[in-house]
């Protein structure tokens, strides 16, 4: 199953080992990300560190597994889909999730219950996808 994964998912495999990474590990499962999701993150990498009480390096060895397993799409490959992504993601600071998403005719992967306010894309939630993948 392919998957578009938002931050909240990414955060979730920061903060401790949990049944996201085994997921984002899971080889039936492929993640996609806009780019702009890993320069968030890395940019707030201190406020992160801070709340997941990890190491400097245990970041950095964690965020670059994690660019190993999703793969990263740029903007422009997608950018058709933003104003269609506009009018349907529920938050407007989405709305490049929903555009991959279209893009790839993929569910996004999220724990954000306001995403499936709309009906066009299909979310899947953490626990949703355990089952989805049987683990």
């Amino acid at each position: 199953m392919d998957a578009v994964i938002d931050a909240n998912i990414l955060f979730a495999a920061l903060i401790k080992e949990s049944i996201t990474i085994e997921l984002l590990l899971n080889e039936n499962l492929h993640a996609y990300a806009p780019e702009f999701l890993f320069e968030e993150f890395y940019a707030h990498k201190e406020e992160i560190l801070k709340k997941t009480k990890r190491t400097q390096k245990e970041f950095e060895e964690i965020f670059a597994a994690l660019k190993e397993i999703v793969t990263i799409i740029p903007a422009q490959e997608f950018e058709d889909y933003i104003k269609r992504a506009e009018q349907i993601s529920p938050d407007k600071d989405d709305a490049q999730y929903f555009a991959l998403a279209l893009k790839l005719h993929n569910p996004i992967w999220s724990n954000d219950k306001k995403l499936k306010e709309q009906k066009i894309v299909i979310i899947h939630t953490t626990p949703e996808l355990v089952k989805l993948q049987g683990i």
